[in-house]
């Protein structure tokens, strides 16, 4: 039997559907007018629309995939069990408490949307869901790109929106919750009957396998098990600083003596050049592979003529799409750092890098990092002597897109900076921007001496569009763009080896993390080409039980390895 509160509901719900009946004297006294049907119909009408649009809303927020390509008409078409359990709740709780707990479920509602939107952006850039605990820190990145790309006013904004989006959604749908809630205990005994229907087409659909596409039940529980994937992935996120520094503390290099590490180096330059957004659909992808294997196979054979020899293969990096720095620490540590967290957690403490073991062993160690652009504190964990950040470099040519510099001028700084006459044997670490998106505009390739302070590059830009352009560009474009400035990064690697290499320069040339899914597509690997390059054969010699391939291309069963297995094995080698 209804209660009284729900009777009150009732009773109200009838009067206000009423009050506008056609014979109704409204206004005070006898002088009231007779207002005809049409107003309270229309007000019915309305109502009726903003229940069924609430409805639509809570069954889309319930039924949403957090995969683009899973968003089909099919995944809609599905009855989700989390809103069968919830409308009876509340139609069985005090009445009191309905509103409360309906507005409660609405903002968990809303917010359960808005980590599905978060999960469809973190998949189209980094390949993996939005983890809840570890990838806070990375939209400081996010809003970086923006302000580079697009200007500081498209930055700001694209926050503020960001921010009242996400308050419309969670009201929107706590509103929405509310209204069904009202109507529901305004309909109790109707409501009730439609539960009980469509929960027993619900049990009626929910053998395996029943469902309009496999994969897409029909008797729908994807929103608990969505919030149970993301509780899971919350747990093991709380628990990773504790595994990662376990992790760390095992280092079979950390004690080793000085004059035991890198001895068949000694005398060498060693440069390690990670190519941005360099990843195996570049060298693999039958879109990419004709301009990027070009400029590969160019490579090979410039270098061959000039004594070198390279050997290639793959490494699987821990992030695509972005987080270079998280590749670049992994390769250097030997540890396997894929967010922030370990990140962190890493740049204090006293781990052992690479290029740490080559300042150990007596080289000079320098990074020249272009794209640093601020206060970099967590940079003195890398161990070098000296960094190279953007304002050191003295470059007074234009900004290329995301990048500050072309790769050639901060390859020829650290020339002119680190490699003189008579310098004493050095490691470099030398992240190249000119392949970070937006891809445009690209320089062109100059004559070394011809470089000067860079403001020469002023002329040089390929390229009509924008950097912000890319956000509306066809995607056949930015794939196109994206293979033309990998391939001018390789071309201008190679060129630097060509004119100032020698017998005591040794080459690491690799990619960092796979580009976003704009230019791979869907399911692409985290691998990542990685090359050796020098002209010493014993050297090269040294990697034979790697079983890589030769050139500057990997063949397709190349071998492929962690990235984080990168340090212990070079080490290892060249001991």
């Amino acid at each position: 039997m209804p209660n009284q509160e729900d009777r009150m509901v009732v009773e109200s719900e009838s009067e206000s559907e009423s009050e506008s009946e056609p014979g109704t004297v409204v206004g005070p006294g006898t002088a009231g007018v007779v207002r005809g049907a049409r107003p309270g119909r229309g007000r019915r009408v309305a109502s009726a629309a903003l229940t069924a649009s609430a409805a639509l809303l809570v069954v889309f927020a319930l039924l949403a995939p957090a995969d683009l390509d899973r968003f089909t008409a099919t995944a809609f078409l599905r009855i989700p069990v989390e809103g069968l359990l919830f409308a009876l709740l509340l139609l069985v709780i005090p009445p009191r408490a309905r509103g409360p707990v309906a507005s409660l479920g609405g903002v968990l509602l809303g917010l359960l949307l808005v980590v599905k939107v978060a999960d469809i952006g973190f998949d189209l850039v980094l390949y993996r869901p939005f983890d809840l605990v570890l990838d806070w820190p990375l939209l400081a990145p996010a809003v970086d790109y923006v302000d580079v790309t697009a200007g500081r006013f498209a930055a700001v904004a694209a926050v503020v929106g960001t921010v009242l989006l996400i308050g419309a959604v969670v009201l929107l749908t706590a509103r929405s919750v509310l209204r069904l809630g009202r109507r529901a205990a305004a309909h109790r005994v109707g409501v009730t009957r439609a539960l009980v229907a469509v929960a027993v087409l619900w049990v009626g659909f929910a053998a395996p396998g029943v469902g309009f596409e496999p994969g897409v039940p029909v008797a729908s529980r994807s929103a608990a098990a969505f919030v149970g994937d993301h509780a899971r992935a919350v747990r093991v996120g709380l628990r990773d600083r504790e595994e990662f520094a376990a992790e760390a503390s095992t280092d079979a290099f950390r004690d080793v003596p000085a004059d035991e590490l890198l001895t068949s180096l000694r005398g060498k330059d060693v440069v390690l050049a990670f190519v941005e957004s360099y990843g195996r659909s570049a060298v693999e992808d039958p879109a990419l592979a004709p301009v990027v294997g070009a400029a590969l196979d160019d490579g090979t054979r410039r270098l061959a003529a000039a004594g070198y020899a390279a050997r290639s293969a793959y490494l699987t990096s821990p992030t695509a799409g972005g987080g270079s720095w998280l590749a670049q620490a992994t390769l250097l540590s030997g540890l396997w750092v894929d967010n922030q967290q370990r990140y962190r957690t890493l740049v204090s403490s006293d781990r052992l890098t690479l290029n740490g073991a080559f300042r150990r062993a007596g080289w000079r160690s320098v990074g020249v990092v272009p794209g640093i652009t601020r206060a970099w504190p967590e940079g003195e964990f890398f161990r070098h002597h000296r960094i190279y950040a953007a304002d050191d470099l003295g470059y007074r040519g234009p900004r290329f897109g995301y990048a500050t510099m072309p790769d050639q001028y901060a390859l020829s700084a650290f020339q002119e900076r680190e490699r003189q006459p008579g310098h004493e044997p050095v490691v470099a670490v030398v992240p190249l921007l000119s392949s970070h998106a937006p891809w445009t505009p690209l320089p062109t390739r100059l004559p070394w001496e011809d470089v000067g302070d860079g403001a020469v590059f002023a002329d040089t830009a390929a390229g009509e569009e924008p950097p912000d352009a890319v956000f509306g560009r066809d995607p056949d474009v930015v794939r196109a763009d994206y293979a033309r400035s990998v391939a001018y990064t390789v071309d201008t690697v190679v060129s630097y080896v060509e004119t100032y290499g020698g017998d005591d320069t040794v080459l690491v040339l690799l990619g960092d993390h796979q580009p976003a899914q704009v230019v791979t597509g869907d399911g692409a690997s985290k691998d990542v080409p990685v090359t050796v390059v020098t002209r010493d054969a014993s050297l090269l010699a040294r990697t034979d039980p790697w079983g890589w391939t030769d050139g500057l291309t990997p063949a397709p069963d190349a071998p492929v390895r962690p990235m984080d297995a990168f340090r212990d094995q070079f080490l290892t080698a060249f001991r």
